[in-house]
């Protein structure tokens, strides 16, 4: 039953919804602040926001944690010189986000870091606080980047700031 559920949740989901929750105004918030991240430590934040999933994903049972890691990989957010690239997936349709963290800043910060992190901005999504909880997100992982990866020399960015809607 749960499945037929997030199906029509899934085929319902517009894009119209999705850019209703982030008008242009809070995407270019976020990128700004993303921005504003980088230039305080060597690491690589991405956004990236998904309505929904295709049938045949839902048909397979994909999970949310499953996308955001197919995310991570496909926008090669892995692929940072640091190793130390962080995502911020949010699936619109299924009202559920991943932080996904590459190897190095995932060693460094812990489990129980990104679960806190998680935690905190899972409240405010959950009050319909998008552009709040995106941004608190962002201020979480500079800091630990920050504390890890401070900037000591320039380096190029390596990912785009500008969120994206998939």
């Amino acid at each position: 039953m749960q499945s037929i559920s997030r199906m029509i949740r899934h085929l319902l989901a517009t894009n119209y919804g999705t850019k209703k929750r982030f008008p242009t105004t809070t995407l270019k918030k976020i990128e700004q602040s993303i921005a504003d991240s980088e230039i305080s430590h060597n690491g690589q934040i991405r956004f990236i926001i998904e309505t929904s999933l295709s049938p045949l994903a839902l048909y397979q049972g994909l999970s949310v944690k499953e996308r955001a890691l197919e995310i991570f990989a496909l926008f090669r957010v892995w692929d940072t010189a640091n190793n130390n690239g962080v995502l911020i997936y949010l699936l619109m349709a299924d009202h559920a986000f991943e932080i996904i963290a590459d190897r190095n800043i995932h060693e460094k910060a812990g489990q129980s870091y990104w679960d806190e992190v998680s935690q905190e901005i899972g409240m405010l999504l959950r009050n319909n606080q998008f552009e709040e909880g995106v941004l608190l997100g962002i201020e979480r992982i500079t800091r630990v980047l920050q504390l890890h990866f401070p900037e000591s020399v320039v380096t190029p960015n390596e990912l785009p700031d500008q969120p994206l809607i998939i």
